[in-house]
């Protein structure tokens, strides 16, 4: 496998993690928009008319983001809107820890988790892994599709499992 086919390889699969990823945010946030206004509106971060837009925005974009991965020559747009929503979202928990405000619910759409200084890392991470697709054409056959696929949906599913150990562990100290 030469080079340009491992980037290639790499994009694909940070492609498909990063779909999977925000299908999963959208589907959290659209299934309970209530609870997820309200994690928007614990932020403080907007005055309280614009908190059902803004998180109504949010999930858009989120949907954007599968969107623009599903269809041909989408994968940089994707990656953009993934990437500005990723750095906002660890820009607003930088923000609230700042201030002093770490029992809030991130309302990343997955296993709640107070926010953290390793959220804000996580977010910076996987937009650091969007950020391939902004680099390398994912052009695939059918065999890589498979493998990018494949390879995306695995690394998902073990970021779903380290997401829920770290939301155990939350929970564990803030009992003691």
């Amino acid at each position: 496998m030469s080079g340009a086919d491992f980037m290639t390889l790499l994009a694909g699969t940070a492609g498909a993690f990063t779909a999977l990823l925000f299908a999963r945010a959208a589907w959290h946030k659209l299934a309970d928009f209530t609870e997820f206004t309200g994690f928007v509106a614990d932020y403080q971060l907007l005055p309280e008319p614009m908190v059902r837009p803004v998180s109504a925005a949010i999930i858009a974009a989120e949907t954007a983001v599968v969107l623009a991965f599903l269809l041909p020559g989408g994968a940089p747009f994707g990656a953009l809107i993934a990437m500005a929503l990723l750095l906002g979202y660890a820009g607003g928990m930088a923000i609230n820890l700042r201030r002093g405000r770490d029992r809030i619910e991130c309302g990343c759409g997955g296993a709640a988790q107070p926010l953290s200084w390793s959220l804000i890392g996580r977010n910076i991470a996987i937009a650091a892994l969007a950020a391939s697709a902004l680099f390398a054409p994912i052009t695939l056959n059918l065999e890589g599709a498979i493998a990018a696929i494949g390879a995306g949906f695995t690394l998902w599913l073990g970021f779903i499992a380290v997401e829920q150990l770290l939301a155990n562990a939350a929970r564990f100290s803030l009992k003691r």
